[in-house]
């Protein structure tokens, strides 16, 4: 095979189908991206305009809702611009942001399995743990952490020589770039393995939290409807996030090239579709505080234009 370790350009074949429609296509992504922002804009804003709402739970949902931003950044202008060819920069690039997201919501969400644990079963300590710099801490943390995460793989991925440019996807992933070398990819496979294991590490804990805070809910009627209100958000966004997830890490790495190229898409893009879109919903018509917020912001926004 010819070695095309000096290749500028990737060929993302994930739409191939669509160049008939590519105006429809554009218009319903475009559409789409747009009622995206706005729901997690609108999540952010009243978080952070709204001094009652100031307390960890409220902060991390709204790091999770910035995340979301910056992670859909990374793939949506994009497929907007150019949904079939991308640089050896700009792949990298995408990856980092993509992956970088992914890492760092379920470090976010493991944070507020914490903070939901210490609120529930140790609510008289709560302000004594969860003081303002060891929020500043956890928001560092969720952050820094993910970002090192990619960063390594990224550096093992960029040493790899390539004897291919066409990625069957719609954006460019780790393990699609890694599946072009021309050279052995046991170490990226194996440090692609850790670090898949220390976030299943993070996803036990916070499963582990639910349970113990479940446990503590179902010794009374207040903890039940303490647990509804304020903690089903939380699961509902992390199995949620984790199938889409799952679906796209297994596919990639295992699904047949003989798959419909639509089921392919659909599969390849759940996560970067489903949680963000819904994410800024369920907070936002479950936890009554945001609720109320929302529709004051927007009262007060509608009452002044009158």
């Amino acid at each position: 095979m010819q070695n095309l370790s000096n290749i500028a350009v990737f060929y993302l074949n994930g739409l191939n189908e669509t160049r008939s429609h590519k105006y429809v296509f554009f218009t319903l992504t475009l559409l789409f991206y747009l009622l995206l922002i706005f729901f997690n804009l609108t999540l952010i804003a009243t978080i952070l305009l709204e001094k009652s709402l100031h307390e960890p739970m409220y902060i991390f949902i709204c790091n999770l809702n910035v995340n979301i931003l910056y992670g859909t950044a990374g793939f949506y202008p994009k497929l907007l611009a150019d949904f079939h060819v991308i640089s050896y920069t700009g792949c990298l690039t995408q990856t980092f942001v993509i992956y970088s997201f992914v890492f760092c919501e379920y470090t976010n969400l493991t944070v507020m399995a914490y903070d939901r644990y210490v609120a529930i079963c140790k609510p008289l300590e709560y302000h004594a743990i969860m003081k303002s710099l060891t929020v500043v801490k956890f928001l560092l943390i969720s952050w820094i952490f993910p970002l090192c995460d990619t960063l390594v793989l990224l550096s093992l991925t960029i040493r790899l020589p390539l004897c291919g440019s066409y990625i069957d996807k719609l954006y460019c992933e780790n393990w699609a770039v890694v599946k072009l070398s021309c050279v052995d990819t046991t170490l990226n496979n194996l440090c692609g393995f850790i670090i898949m294991f220390k976030y299943i590490v993070h996803f036990i804990f916070i499963l582990y939290s639910y349970i113990l805070i479940i446990r503590a809910c179902l010794k009374s009627r207040e903890g039940r409807s303490k647990f509804m209100q304020t903690c089903l958000p939380h699961l509902i966004t992390l199995i949620n996030f984790t199938i889409t997830t799952v679906f796209d890490v297994m596919f990639s790495r295992y699904g047949s090239r003989n798959t419909p190229q639509t089921l392919r898409n659909i599969m390849a893009v759940e996560f970067l579709v489903i949680p963000p879109l819904l994410n800024p919903l369920i907070y936002g018509l479950k936890l009554t505080q945001i609720r109320n917020r929302v529709m004051k912001l927007y009262k007060r926004k509608f009452d002044a234009h009158k």
